[in-house]
């Protein structure tokens, strides 16, 4: 069993617009416009806006923001299961703002974006990596390994669903669907007994007193990009390119590189439940990899090691290692449709 400290973040102010300034305008005092930060309107996407905030003000006190909330054609359609949505569910109405300018910036967990960008927009920086970890709620408050026969756990990730019917068998895996909080409420509701969950959103929330264990993000291998905010900026927009240099982490640049161009290697998503983690080990990057088919029956898994610089050798290696083990009809499957790995 893992800790139970629940983290301290601030909480949202609204769900339409906020800005930072006690006025509520939308510029500076020295008449310098406030830079417009788009964002999903859940708890967890306005907390993330705040992490993004607060370390961009600490670089440069005088910066304003207004954020501008979008609902996502991910949030409005709560019924379609995820895998028949296709990809950018999550992000697609954020950087149509963006390309029309009435946004700066927008925040993104990275694992919601596609690999491929539209045409005009790039990636402004990648954070800190917050825990990049899966974790398991349930009533029983116990491990993966010991849930009792039949247990209910909801996921509609096709990755998730495939790894907990390998790893963990004896449940039943339903769908499940809202933001993180209404998914932790259904977890406890009768419905359910428990649910898979991305570590870093509880975290952001100061929801880890529910956490009964953190998987192991070499067995319960995570998506490309989870635990990473990333700010998406137009390109070429040099004011934004500099506002974010400070707050860019290289060492997660390296990661995510890796893991989102072994996505790509499989033509950006995925019809087939996979995984992508990349973690510097000293002077090497770790690639850790998984495939498997939809019922979980078939899974490839691998972990290589490279050069931090090269990471996406180091994804080609993995795609040809997971061939030599036998994944090749997977690999062709994976081409076509792709589909969204997120809740």
């Amino acid at each position: 069993m893992t800790e139970k400290t629940k983290a301290a973040w601030p909480k949202p102010r609204g769900t339409n617009r906020l800005t930072t300034s006690d006025s509520e305008k939308s510029s500076t005092e020295s008449g310098i416009p406030a830079i417009k930060l788009g964002s999903r309107g859940s708890a967890l996407a306005l907390i993330q806006d705040h992490v993004v905030i607060n370390r961009l003000k600490a670089n440069s006190p005088a910066l304003e923001f207004e954020v501008d909330t979008v609902r996502t054609r991910g949030d409005v359609d709560q019924t379609s299961r995820l895998a028949g949505m296709g990809l950018g569910i999550f992000v697609k109405e954020l950087e149509q703002e963006l390309l029309e300018g009435k946004l700066d910036i927008a925040v993104h967990s990275l694992k919601d974006m596609p690999t491929l960008q539209p045409e005009g927009l790039t990636l402004g920086a990648t954070l800190d990596r917050q825990d990049p970890r899966d974790v398991l709620v349930n009533r029983w408050d116990c491990p993966l390994d010991q849930l009792p026969q039949g247990a209910r756990i909801g996921t509609s990730s096709p990755r998730r669903r495939a790894q907990l019917m390998n790893l963990c068998p004896q449940a039943r895996v339903l769908p499940i669907r809202g933001s993180v909080d209404t998914r932790l409420n259904k977890a406890k509701s009768d419905d359910y007994d428990g649910a898979v969950l991305a570590a870093a959103g509880l975290i952001r929330l100061g929801l880890t007193g529910d956490i009964s264990e953190y998987l192991s993000a070499q067995e319960f291998v995570p998506p490309p990009g989870q635990g990473v905010l990333a700010v998406e900026i137009r390109t070429g927009d040099h004011r934004m390119e500099t506002m974010l240099s400070p707050v860019e982490n290289a060492e997660t640049r390296f990661a995510i590189t890796a893991e989102r161009a072994f996505l790509e290697i499989l033509g950006g998503g995925c019809q087939v439940p996979v995984g992508a983690y990349a973690k510097s080990n000293g002077e090497q990057l770790v690639l850790t990899v998984f495939l498997a088919s939809e019922d979980g029956e078939k899974c490839f898994r691998a972990e290589l090691r490279g050069q931090p610089h090269e990471p996406k050798q180091l994804a080609n290696d993995a795609y040809l290692e997971l061939v030599e083990q036998g994944a090749g009809q997977l690999l062709a499957q994976s081409a076509a449709n792709p589909v969204s790995d997120s809740d």
